[in-house]
């Protein structure tokens, strides 16, 4: 179906869609378009914790450090489901 000086009616796009949306084409596309972006939201996310790794160790944090105060805290507030924050 030619579309480039056509005018489709309503009918006729609705069709296309139908068409297009059972295309083993389009599925494979679109599952390809979901895996690339998943990737980059992956990326995204690292980049954030990177960043906010950065902020916690500008801050005097260290790994050793984080674990004992979340530890203490636990011990301190049992049954205070209240999350805290480190900045």
């Amino acid at each position: 179906m030619s579309m480039r000086n056509d005018v489709l009616t309503d009918a006729q796009v609705d069709t296309e869609i139908e068409r297009l949306n059972a295309s083993p084409l389009v599925k494979l596309a679109r599952k390809e378009r979901s895996v690339r972006y998943a990737r980059r939201r992956y990326l995204y996310d690292l980049r954030r914790l990177e960043q906010r790794g950065k902020q916690l160790a500008d801050a005097g944090y260290t790994l050793e450090s984080l674990e004992a105060l979340l530890i203490r805290e636990d011990e301190t507030e049992e049954g205070d489901s209240e999350c805290r924050s480190f900045m």
